[in-house]
């Protein structure tokens, strides 16, 4: 299974679970996917390392989610990031971590 068959399912399994049953702005989207953020850091301070990568898949599987709503091709926007990135300088942005 690509990345693009993935998004597909992800998405079929949330609608399937009602998480779509009204249509969500993009506002609340990005909050749900804040709060799995939040629930990884969350277990990676607590070193409880089993729920870290389990919410790790659950970022993942949010913006999956979102973006097979939002009819956008995540895997060919990442191609095409990743690209970019490739050409970037070292630490750009001059950012320290």
């Amino acid at each position: 299974m690509d990345l693009r068959d993935l998004q597909k399912e992800v998405h079929t399994v949330a609608i399937a679970h009602g998480w779509w049953d009204s249509a969500r702005q993009v506002p609340e989207v990005l909050c749900l996917i804040h709060s799995e953020v939040t629930e990884a850091l969350s277990a990676f301070i607590n070193n409880d390392k089993d729920t870290f990568r389990e919410e790790l898949a659950d970022i993942v599987i949010r913006v999956l989610d979102a973006a097979e709503y939002y009819k956008i091709d995540l895997e060919k926007e990442i191609i095409i990031k990743n690209e970019y990135n490739k050409t970037r300088p070292y630490r750009h942005g001059g950012k320290k971590v």
